[in-house]
Parts: structure tokens; C-alpha cells; sequence
């Protein structure tokens, strides 16, 4: 199967921390990455919050800027390393105070301000447990967390407090603690300023002893198709972090790093928070919404070095700035310190990948992990080429399989036993062998859960994937949202790929539906570009250009044109919605949706 290839071959300016693929992957072990952490003073451990901001300040770096916090307002509050130590030894102090100790739940809900930084490392420094819940989450979704996670503490604002949860605490007994970020005229009962208590704490704190097994986070899932599942991590996972960020994001300790993902997920944390921090990088923080000239311009006013970003960000960024014209948009910024960007949430497309090449004179870097993973796990390399549409390749110290699946679409388990497919460009679920730092520990009183995610030694993703000859990595779909059709498994990634490369479709979403023949069918809904008009003549040639790009077994069968598809709050289209819609069922939560209060 040919693709194309962007080979890298002009000098990078900064040399990749992964210089050649082979000869790490051969060498490297995560004892490596583990002996790079600095561990408590006097042997009493590790601790996240420590390897992120205390060694720094202790090793003579509490000068450095850690976090650039831009407002909604565009003004930008510069915090140093030793100004977070600081503060969030105060907030550690605070929970100290108010007799919360090791492995109470502390829960977050909030947007990207620098008190949610000084909430995160306080609450690990205090050998308690980090659960950010996103903020745009209904009051149902939030109910579910905190109390399936058994929350004892809530730092929120006032104006969420209100909308989301003051209506539902009487069915959280066990939240003792509501600490509200910001000025309050008049407070809820039954809440607690956070700066009163803050500023109010002492701002020494020595760290208990923490062992890397003890629990530090729990990330809750989306819960979309089911009760949300609450995945531990614990504190040794820094080391996976912090190697990962090295090897996958490329970045050095002189870098300006923005992450642009919300805190309330996966990303936002371990890479928004915990990574770049333990390297001693730079972190902007946006507490504004996505907005095309905002973007750039924060790009070029920060110096951003080292941009991680989401597919559907990379996709609107495109739709403000084609990639055939004058780029006009970006021109306007000096964009010259940008020298890697990536991204991950859901596969790029490649058009994606080649717009980053041709607007921004970089390609964007796609990777692939879960909550369940903790960091990532198949990446494209600074110094590597890249198929643009793959997810990579493992990153050392990673071990990645493809199984062969049975007749419910996951890995056929006989015996005990899977079937790794050795022959190249193979569908079947992509699997993980157990061992390093960040894999979480299991879902939080679900063994059942967890153990179904095991089997004959290997992590079952429920990602289906083909890897090429040359061990690049392709993403094909979700085991739930891949369509069987007339004996073919189509991956609706594949499709939506291939329509958004008509020049006329800005964004698609696929999903099968029912049919007497062929079992299923594939039907795309396809969001136009401004100023294309929909019609009769323009269905019949997307559905021609999808046969001659995907072949008639797997180009869909039916095109509808809509424009306004599902969407997150980050733009992602929802194929769960549009399949509920389309066959009249249930809808489930629909919180996190665009234009959900």
C-alpha cells in the first residue's frame, strides 16, 4: 500500500531529543527514564509535584518562568517556578488544614486559570488525588464523577459552583469542601474562598513520603456509551511523562510549550500540566476560546516553540486559512520561533498534516494514546519522516501489536490466547504490552472493567489499526464505530478523510446504517465550505469522488449535507449522535456539545 512521504531533510534547529529511531528504541529501557527523576530528598520517594516544580527551585532554576497565563483580556501573568512552588505549597497547606490527607479526592472544575495549576501540584504534594472534571460538563456528567470518585473536596468558581453543582450536592454527602477561585459578593453556603485560605497558609510545605505505586490521579472517561470509568495513575507515571514529551513533543527545557487542551481531560494533565513542567519548559495558558487571529497571535507574542494541539483545532485553523491561496491570516504573525507542532484527540486526516507543511512551513505530527495509557504511545518523530494520515511509530520502550479480530470486531481470544497478524497492512485491534510507567493501574472499583481490557499479556486498546511494512502505525476506527458492510470492515475515519480532501467539504462525519443487502451501509454527513451551495449534481460527485479515491466497497453509499453537525465544545464531531439521530435512538449525554448550556 503506497503513501506519501514528507522525508525531513533539512537541518532542524534544535537537535531532536530522538535522533535516530532504531538505535533508541534498541537502547532505551524506562529504568532509564525513571533514573532521571530527581525523587524526594533523603530517599523518601516520588512525587509528581515535586519533579515538576521543587527540583527546580532546589537545583537553582526557581527564576525560570514556568506558566505564561494569558486572559481572557489578552494581559499575561508571568508565574515562576519558585512563585508556583510557593503557591501551591500554600493550597497543600490548605488541604492539610482542613484534615484532608493521602489518597482523599480532590476535584477540580475549572478552566485554564493559574489557580488550577497551584490546585493540581498542591493536591499531590499532599499525597491526595487530583480528579479534574472538564468545565463545560453538565450538572449530570459532574454528579456522576464526584460520585462515583467519591469527591471530598471541590475547587471550582462561583458562577460553575452555582450552575452545576450547588443543584446536586445534596446527593454528594461526601463533599465536605468547596473552595471557590475568584471574588464572590455574596458566597453560596456551605463554601470557602480559595484565595482566603490561600493566601492565608503558610508557604513551606515538606512533602510526605510518597511511593511511585501511590495513587495521584484519576482521569474519568467520556462516559458517552456507558457509566463513566475512572482510571488511576499514579506518581511514578512522571517518569513516562516526562520521557514522552522528550521523545514525541520534541521538547527541551528551553521551550515555550503550549498545549491547548482542555484540563479537565487526559492531555490537558499529563501534557498540559505534568510534562513540561517536570522537563523546566515554558507553559502558556489560554484562558480564552478558540478564535483563529487569538491563536496566532498568542503563537507569535509567547514564542511558542513547541505547539500540541487538537485535529479539529488543526481542521477550523484550516477553514480560516486554505491551503492553496495567499495565507493571508498567518502571514500577519511571526510565527519564526514555531518549530514543532503536533497533535492528538482523534486521527489527523492528511490534508491536515500537508496544510501544517504548506501555511505553516511545518507538518503537524500526528500521535495516539488513551486515558488508560497515560501518555503517548505511537507518535511521528521530530527527526523522522512522516506518512502523513499514520500515527507513527512506537515510541521506545513501547511494544505494539496488531490482533486479529473475530465476529464482534475485537481481538478473537481462544484459549487464553490471541493471534498477533505478522503480514503488513492487516486490520485487527491494536494491542500494547503492559510495563511502562503511566499505564494506569485499573478503573476504580470496576475489576471486571478492568480485566476485560487484558488478555495473553497484552493491553487491548479497542482501536482498530493496520501497521505497513516500514512499522508506521494506521488508525482504522473504534471497534464500536466501525461499520461491517457486505462482509468489509470500513474504518469511517477513511471515508471522512477522503471526502474532506474535496475541496468543497469542510468537515464529514460517517456512520453505517442498516440495510436489508448489505447489513449496513455507509452514510456520510458532510458540512460544506462557505459559499458552496448543496445539491443534487454536487451528492452525485462527492459519491464519485469517494469511489475513486476509497474503491466502491467502502466509499459510502449515501451522502446527506449538513451544517451543523454535532460537535464538542473542541469541534469534534460526534458519530454516536449522528447514528442516534439517524435511527431514532436515545441521544445519552449530549453536555459537552456546542450550543449546550
Amino acid at each position: 500500500m503506497a503513501h506519501e512521504v514528507i522525508h525531513k531533510t533539512a537541518a532542524p534547529a534544535v537537535a531532536p531529543n530522538l535522533a535516530d529511531y532504531d538505535r533508541a528504541r534498541a537502547s532505551f529501557d524506562w529504568q532509564q527514564a525513571r533514573d532521571g527523576l530527581a525523587g524526594l530528598p533523603d530517599g523518601k520517594g516520588v512525587n509528581i509535584a515535586h519533579e515538576a516544580v521543587d527540583r527546580h527551585v532546589a537545583e537553582g532554576r526557581g527564576d525560570r518562568t514556568a506558566l505564561r497565563c494569558v486572559g481572557r483580556d489578552d494581559r499575561v501573568r508571568p508565574v515562576t517556578y519558585a512563585g508556583l512552588a510557593r503557591r501551591s505549597a500554600r493550597f497543600a497547606n490548605v488541604l492539610r488544614g482542613l484534615g484532608v490527607g493521602r489518597g482523599d479526592r480532590v476535584f477540580t472544575l475549572l478552566g485554564r486559570c493559574p489557580e488550577l495549576y497551584e490546585t493540581a501540584l498542591g493536591t499531590l504534594k499532599n499525597t491526595s488525588v487530583l480528579c479534574p472534571l472538564f468545565s463545560a460538563f453538565g450538572p449530570e456528567p459532574v454528579r456522576q464523577r464526584m460520585r462515583l470518585g467519591g469527591a471530598r473536596v471541590l475547587v471550582t468558581t462561583g458562577e460553575l459552583y452555582r450552575r452545576k453543582v450547588a443543584g446536586i450536592r445534596q446527593e454528594l454527602p461526601g463533599l465536605e469542601h468547596v473552595l471557590l477561585v475568584g471574588p464572590e459578593d455574596e458566597p453560596p453556603p456551605g463554601t470557602s474562598s480559595y484565595e482566603e485560605l490561600t493566601d492565608a497558609a503558610p508557604q513551606d510545605f515538606t512533602i510526605p513520603p510518597t511511593d511511585g505505586e501511590d495513587t495521584a490521579l484519576l482521569h474519568f472517561t467520556s462516559g458517552t456509551t456507558g457509566t463513566p470509568k475512572g482510571a488511576v495513575h499514579v506518581h511514578g507515571a512522571v517518569a513516562a511523562h516526562r520521557a514522552t514529551a522528550a521523545f514525541a513533543l520534541d521538547l527541551h527545557p528551553d521551550d515555550v510549550f503550549w498545549c491547548t487542551a482542555d484540563p479537565g481531560w487526559v492531555t490537558g494533565t499529563s501534557y498540559g500540566i505534568v510534562a513540561p513542567l517536570a522537563l523546566g519548559a515554558t507553559v502558556v495558558v489560554d484562558e480564552g476560546d478558540f478564535d483563529a487571529r487569538r491563536w496566532y497571535r498568542i503563537l507569535a507574542d509567547e514564542h511558542v516553540t513547541v505547539w500540541y494541539t487538537a485535529p479539529t483545532a488543526v481542521r477550523m485553523l484550516m477553514r480560516a486559512t486554505p491551503r492553496q491561496g495567499p495565507h493571508d491570516l498567518p502571514r500577519g504573525y511571526d510565527l519564526s520561533r514555531l518549530r514543532f507542532v503536533a497533535s492528538v484527540g482523534e486521527p489527523l486526516n492528511p490534508e491536515a498534516v500537508l496544510w501544517g507543511r504548506d501555511v505553516l512551513g511545518l507538518p503537524v505530527h500526528d500521535n495516539w494514546w488513551q486515558t488508560e495509557t497515560g501518555c503517548i504511545m505511537i507518535a511521528n518523530f521530530a527527526a523522522c519522516d512522516i506518512r502523513p494520515g499514520s500515527m507513527g511509530r512506537p515510541l521506545p520502550g513501547v511494544e505494539a501489536a496488531v490482533l486479529e479480530c473475530g465476529e464482534d470486531g475485537r481481538a478473537l481470544v481462544a484459549g487464553g490466547r490471541v493471534t498477533v497478524l505478522e503480514r503488513p497492512d492487516a486490520d485487527g485491534e491494536l494491542a500494547l504490552r503492559p510495563g511502562w510507567p503511566s499505564m494506569f493501574r485499573g478503573y476504580l472499583d470496576d475489576e471486571a472493567r478492568t480485566a476485560a481490557c487484558f488478555a495473553d499479556g497484552w493491553y487491548l486498546t479497542g482501536d482498530l489499526a493496520r501497521r505497513d511494512a516500514d512499522g508506521y502505525f494506521w488508525f482504522v476506527g473504534r471497534a464500536d464505530d466501525v461499520i461491517k458492510s457486505a462482509g468489509h470492515l470500513i474504518g469511517p475515519f477513511e471515508v471522512e478523510s477522503a471526502l474532506m480532501e474535496h475541496p468543497a467539504v469542510a468537515e464529514a462525519g460517517v456512520i453505517g446504517r442498516p440495510d436489508e443487502v448489505a447489513g449496513t451501509v455507509v452514510k456520510a454527513f458532510v458540512s460544506l465550505r462557505p459559499g458552496v451551495e448543496p445539491g443534487p449534481g454536487l451528492q452525485r460527485e462527492l459519491l464519485a469522488f469517494a469511489r475513486r479515491r476509497l474503491g466502491p466497497a467502502v466509499a459510502p453509499r449515501e451522502i446527506a449535507f449538513d451544517q451543523n453537525l454535532p460537535r464538542t465544545r473542541s469541534g469534534k464531531v460526534v458519530r454516536r449522535l449522528l447514528r442516534a439521530r439517524e435511527l431514532g435512538l436515545p441521544e445519552g449525554d449530549v453536555s459537552t456539545l456546542e450550543g449546550t448550556p
